[in-house]
């Protein structure tokens, strides 16, 4: 099975397969930043794209499954907010533009999926000033799927991902570099630790010589 036919049968299978509200470390990292465009990777549901478009930002949200993007257009239009909502196989096509904030928040997929490629891209979208947001898992925690074909996800450091997003020296300042810890609810419903990583970096601008 396809990638693209995977997520979509993984979004089919429920009404709600996320909660719905933004993920906590957007919204603790986004806080200060004057809102401009944004570009939000793994969009799914849409709960974080369009958290931003309510804080006044200009979003461009893309997924893989067009369920999920059906979805994400209605979370939008009941909470009143325009968002650029675009279908992309990340892994082989990617949306045009640059943008003030681009967010990655657990972009993981099945397969073979080029995940620092796909990082690579996202830095590369960064305008001169703005914010590359990536969040990611360092376990596989109580969501870790058994059996279902697919070999398990690698979750690099951060350390690792930074090392593989190839930026140019100098080029940008790391705010945020932190593995943490946090309670997820399991699928029996019970509370989990997992362990996650939150990177955070500017890059700079011409001259700035700062951070």
């Amino acid at each position: 099975m396809s990638d693209e036919r995977s997520w979509d049968a993984r979004y089919a299978e429920s009404e709600r397969v996320w909660s719905g509200e933004p993920n906590v470390v957007l919204v603790r990292e986004v806080d200060g930043l004057t809102p401009g465009t944004a570009l939000d990777l793994g969009c799914g549901e849409g709960a974080d794209a369009v958290w931003l478009a309510t804080q006044g930002w200009t979003v461009t949200a893309a997924d893989i499954s067009g369920v999920a993007i059906g979805k994400a257009r209605e979370h939008a239009e009941a909470a009143g907010v325009k968002v650029d909502f675009q279908r992309h196989d990340l892994a082989r096509t990617f949306p045009e533009g640059s943008f003030d904030l681009v967010s990655a928040q657990f972009l993981y997929s099945y397969g073979d999926f080029p995940r620092e490629h796909v990082l690579r891209l996202a830095a590369a979208a960064v305008t001169p000033g703005g914010v590359l947001l990536i969040e990611g898992h360092q376990d596989h925690g109580p969501y870790a799927h058994d059996g279902d074909g697919h070999p398990p996800v690698r979750f690099a450091s951060p350390d690792e991902v930074i090392e593989e997003l190839q930026l140019e020296p100098g080029g940008w300042a790391v705010l945020t570099n932190a593995v943490h810890d946090r309670i997820q609810t399991g699928p029996d419903g019970e509370p989990a630790h997992r362990t996650d990583s939150t990177i955070k970096l500017r890059r700079r601008t011409v001259n700035s010589g700062g951070d």
